[in-house]
């Protein structure tokens, strides 16, 4: 990072027109800073300036500098734009840091590791919203961030088929479970609940969702119901699906909030005010109104 007398120097240069600069602040903490600026030196052609490798500022020279055809940078993010750094270079370190993150353990490291890796793999994009009022552009900004996320949680874990059929087919494996007593009732109660979604969806197109449910069961893999076309379909094929990571965690914790319910001995509620509790009392009927 740039500070102090050198940040000092940069700006009355920039303001005298001395020459044209932008300082911006390093990505990352830590050691994962220092692994960044070595990606944006590869990706850009330059060099880290740094004592660990033996550079000092004063023996800097203009071929150490990266370039790229075009940086943009606004207040809180900075995006390289074709750098011009070694094919080769760039596809090494790219397999360097894949390496790193199948050996690591520590799920920070590995989500760390793959957001430096797809950039590398020139996958990172900008999306840029507009539209005629600030409403409509906020609804199109919370579909776009909603539509990121299911992406990047397909790309995890993959893809199931959509409209409840992955939980529903799920039954099945609950059949093959030996249970008695009260874990019988327990395996009862999620079976009906693994066919909520898919019921729920057919209720919403305007159709008996035990009919849908029941015939969805009669078949097997992504055979499922389009409620869009009204039409039973491979689902797969059709595009209706949903992130695997996100069918799984819904199912994890909604288990786990019923779980939660079962073993709560009380609750705490708000008692609902009487509304007619603090009403003017009604003014005496008078002869001739209604």
């Amino acid at each position: 990072d740039v500070d102090g007398e050198a940040l000092a120097t940069l700006v009355v240069n920039k303001l005298k027109g001395v020459f044209s600069v932008l300082a911006i602040k390093a990505p990352g903490f830590g050691d994962n800073k220092k692994e960044m600026l070595k990606d944006i030196a590869v990706v850009t052609g330059g060099q880290i300036i740094s004592d660990e490798v033996g550079l000092k500022l004063d023996k800097v020279e203009l071929s150490m500098l990266g370039s790229a055809r075009k940086v943009v940078s606004t207040k809180e993010n900075t995006t390289i734009i074709e750098g011009k750094g070694k094919k080769e270079a760039i596809e090494s370190r790219a397999l360097q840091i894949e390496n790193e993150r199948k050996r690591t353990e520590s799920q920070f490291d590995k989500d760390k590791l793959t957001e430096r890796l797809a950039k590398f793999a020139g996958g990172v994009a900008v999306i840029k919203v507009g539209a005629a009022t600030e409403v409509e552009q906020k609804m199109r900004k919370d579909k776009a961030e909603d539509a990121l996320s299911a992406t990047k949680a397909a790309v995890e874990e993959g893809i199931v088929p959509g409209g409840g059929v992955a939980l529903l087919r799920t039954i099945k494996v609950l059949d093959n479970i030996d249970i008695s007593g009260d874990e019988k009732i327990g395996i009862a109660i999620l079976k009906k609940a693994l066919e909520e979604p898919i019921r729920q969806i057919a209720q919403n197109a305007g159709k008996d969702g035990s009919v849908i449910a029941a015939e969805v069961l009669k078949k097997e893999g992504s055979f499922g119901y389009n409620a869009q076309l009204d039409k039973f379909e491979d689902l797969i094929e059709a595009g209706v699906v949903d992130p695997t990571k996100v069918v799984r965690s819904a199912l994890e914790n909604a288990v786990s909030a019923a779980t939660t319910l079962l073993t709560t001995e009380a609750v705490v509620v708000d008692e609902p005010e009487d509304k007619n509790k603090n009403a003017p009392p009604a003014m005496p009927g008078m002869p001739g109104m209604y």
